[in-house]
């Protein structure tokens, strides 16, 4: 049988390479305004899971999808924007 602990090190990060680079901080805070936008929409559908949806429970589903479109044309945007201004907001 073959031992694989001499391997395990290549495959296991160090403690170091766990941590975040200032690039993908960056791009998470750019993206947050979306991510809690679609975790608003996910708990909404997720109340009307065992239930009907009253009209309340619809226009609430409604309310987030229509953050969750808005939140991803602002970063859409905002990328074009960078894009064409070389990079540079």
């Amino acid at each position: 049988m073959k031992s694989i602990a001499a391997l395990q090190a290549a495959v296991t990060a160090t403690p170091s390479d766990r941590e975040p680079t200032a690039a993908e901080l960056d791009a998470i805070e750019t993206e947050s305004p979306l991510i809690l936008a679609e975790v608003a929409l996910l708990d909404a559908q997720i109340m009307t899971i065992d239930r009907t949806p009253t009209e309340l429970d619809q226009q609430r589903i409604r309310r987030a999808r229509r953050r969750v479109l808005a939140a991803r044309r602002d970063l859409a945007n905002r990328a074009a924007t960078v894009t064409a201004s070389g990079g540079a907001a």
